[in-house]
């Protein structure tokens, strides 16, 4: 008979799409019957910008509550929302395949970012966008705004769902992708415009880290671990070591790409941006992965905290309010 495995998520559209699939993944590995837990969290509850609820945190507490709590086996996050600090009692079980970490424009009238009349109103929750936006477009009128993605559409003009009162928004193509939403795209930004935010585009499966000792250890710990992709493990590791160097929450406009080439080799991108966009600092650092998987996780970290070290000793904490600066 298979075991039982609860798997918590957020009730939105999206977050319920994401355990969905993770959900079909873990039951394909056999021996587990999986049932959705739905949680609600204050990032869901409360409105209001992001930074001002308290950083990306809002969206995962709650769901770490429950699984330490027993409500859940395993949680579902999306991986930009979690915090860098370790959490207590609980452990990184499996990092899915990345989907493209790409910010998208969803424009009026098929726009692009250079077709956007002066002044255009381009809606985003997030200062990294934000930041980004204007060193491209200083003449843009950024709007911040907060909401799903369908109501974040239906704010473009045109929109038969909402109150169109926008020319664009700004959103990651990975959530549009996941939900169906990619014919709203009118242009994908390349590293070159605009850096995600560290982990955009992956998945985070988190468990008790007591969890995998109890009789569910030998099917759930086999699922999980065939679920982990290695170069998304790696790549989102160097990621948030910049991120925690740089002590950079939510707030910051910071954002940060890391890939790893067929050679072994890890490479870093990074771009720490004034809120307004009048200046910024762009880093890469590489490093070739020793190839056994203890020492390419340190190896992953000790890019990220690197890059960030470079980047705070070019005038970074100039730029952008930096814990790491204080």
């Amino acid at each position: 008979m298979p075991q039982q495995v609860r798997i918590g998520t957020r009730a939105s559209t999206l977050a319920l799409t994401q355990t969905g699939h993770v959900a079909d993944a873990l039951a394909a590995h056999g021996g587990l019957a999986i049932e959705t837990v739905r949680v609600r969290t204050d990032g869901d509850r409360l409105t209001g910008s992001l930074a001002s609820l308290g950083g990306a945190g809002v969206f995962v507490t709650a769901l770490r509550d429950a699984l330490l709590d027993g409500r859940c086996d395993v949680a579902v996050h999306s991986l930009k929302d979690l915090p860098t600090a370790d959490a207590p009692g609980l452990v990184l079980a499996a990092v899915p395949p990345r989907e493209d970490p790409r910010d998208a424009l969803c424009a009026r009238d098929g726009l692009t970012l250079a077709d956007l009349p002066r002044g255009a109103r381009v809606g985003t929750g997030s200062p990294r966008r934000a930041a980004q936006l204007l060193a491209a477009r200083p003449d843009l009128d950024v709007v911040d705004i907060r909401g799903n993605v369908d109501t974040r559409l239906g704010r473009v003009a045109g929109s038969p769902t909402g109150p169109g009162d926008l020319d664009a928004v700004v959103l990651a193509r990975a959530g549009l992708a996941r939900i169906g939403r990619l014919e709203a795209v009118t242009e994908l930004f390349g590293p070159d415009v605009m850096l995600p935010a560290p982990g955009q585009g992956a998945l985070a499966v988190e468990t008790r880290a007591a969890g995998l000792t109890t009789d569910l250890a030998g099917p759930l710990h086999a699922a999980l671990a065939a679920l982990d992709d290695r170069p998304t493990r790696l790549a989102v590791l160097a990621e948030r070591a910049l991120l925690a160097r740089l002590e950079a929450g939510c707030a910051a406009p910071v954002g940060t790409l890391a890939t790893l080439d067929a050679d072994g080799t890890l490479t870093l991108d990074a771009v720490v941006v004034r809120t307004d966009g009048t200046a910024s600092l762009r880093r890469r650092a590489r490093t070739a992965l020793p190839g056994t998987a203890a020492q390419d996780v340190v190896a992953a970290r000790a890019l990220g905290t690197d890059l960030a070290d470079a980047l705070l000793a070019d005038g970074a904490a100039d730029l952008a309010d930096l814990g790491a600066s204080r």
